[in-house]
């Protein structure tokens, strides 16, 4: 079989919910963000599994993530919707328990028009300028919103992945000033926010990245590997080229090894000539160009061509090839493709 293996290790998954819920504190409650399918490992069996764990409450970017999610985890999960009540939202929303965080006036406005006796969250912009009602927004309309029992009052973290940035505590504070003293749950931290400590975990913790393996999070347990199969090796001699546009020139006799996945499986075209593949714990630098389909490998330094090799594992995780082109894990995490033989492990 051509096709490439992505195993995820629901153990590992329901293991970092739990540090990060003992690190959110005893009083606080952790909820758990599952938006695009899960950080793109399956919506279905990650929510699942951290409903196991103890999750109770859950975030999504869209109303229909919510609505799919409704599905898999029934009636007793609260779940949150990021962008809000959109237009068109409201059958959805109703229909399925959701709870948006309003981020205008406008939205306020819709939801209370159209769902008057539903439950809703706000969120407050205290610095990041992407999502929430501006402080003056929030003050024109808080008289009106707070009898009305909002669920949570919400803001986000521009730069929680730098714990030392001043940015954290100047939003903490303008996030305090907004929301001390209202009787209303609050939430500001996600995975980097729950690592900065007790201040910034107030009623409500919501971490994302770090229950699926990734920074700032270093202690958290992978959750993923990635095994390619090799389709075909070779041997080419020194002065040969390899792939497309002839970027990558061999110096010896190489083997080379052909594997099945490329950049339409979320392996960037940016990863030729830098990435590492592994065999068992041996490394092989990728050479040439990352093509739609296939990779090609040296492997030379094995005794034997293998049947796979692993881009991601115990020596190399999402991170790692991230910071190879300078981006994050968040981006190849979510980006790897639908081809992929998604296996679960550690029960769901």
């Amino acid at each position: 079989m051509a096709t490439p293996t992505l195993t995820i290790d629901l153990d590992a998954l329901r293991a970092n919910w739990r540090a990060l819920d003992t690190a959110s504190g005893p009083e606080v409650r952790t909820a758990a963000t599952v938006k695009a399918d899960g950080y793109g490992l399956g919506i279905g069996p990650v929510a699942r599994s951290l409903a196991e764990a103890g999750a109770r409450q859950f975030f999504v970017a869209l109303a229909e993530e919510g609505a799919a999610l409704r599905e898999i985890l029934g009636p007793g999960p609260e779940i949150a919707v990021y962008s809000g009540h959109m237009p068109g939202d409201a059958e959805i929303i109703a229909g399925n328990g959701l709870i948006p965080m309003l981020n205008s006036v406008e939205q306020l406005t819709r939801h209370f028009e159209a769902l008057p006796d539903h439950r809703f969250g706000i969120q407050i912009d205290s610095g990041m300028n992407r999502l929430g009602m501006e402080p003056a927004e929030w003050a024109a309309v808080a008289e009106l919103a707070l009898p009305r029992g909002p669920w949570l009052l919400q803001s986000h973290l521009a730069c929680a992945d730098e714990p030392a940035h001043a940015m954290n505590e100047r939003q903490r504070e303008v996030f305090e000033q907004l929301t001390e003293g209202l009787g209303v749950p609050r939430s500001l931290a996600a995975t980097g926010g729950v690592l900065l400590g007790a201040a910034y975990h107030f009623e409500m913790t919501r971490p994302g990245i770090g229950l699926y393996g990734g920074a700032p999070f270093a202690e958290a347990r992978p959750v993923i590997g990635l095994s390619i199969p090799v389709i075909q090796s070779r041997e080419v001699e020194p002065g040969e080229t390899v792939g497309y546009g002839n970027t990558w020139t061999a110096q010896r006799a190489t083997r080379l090894a052909t594997i099945a996945a490329g950049y339409a499986d979320g392996i960037h075209r940016a990863l030729s000539n830098r990435a590492t593949l592994w065999a068992g714990d041996t490394p092989c630098p990728l050479v040439g160009r990352v093509s739609m389909d296939l990779i090609t490998v040296d492997v030379t330094d094995l005794d034997e061509v293998p049947e796979a090799l692993d881009l991601f594992g115990l020596h190399q995780g999402v991170d790692d090839v991230a910071d190879l082109i300078e981006t994050i894990g968040y981006e190849v995490l979510t980006g790897l493709g639908a081809r992929y033989a998604r296996r679960y492990v550690g029960g769901a």
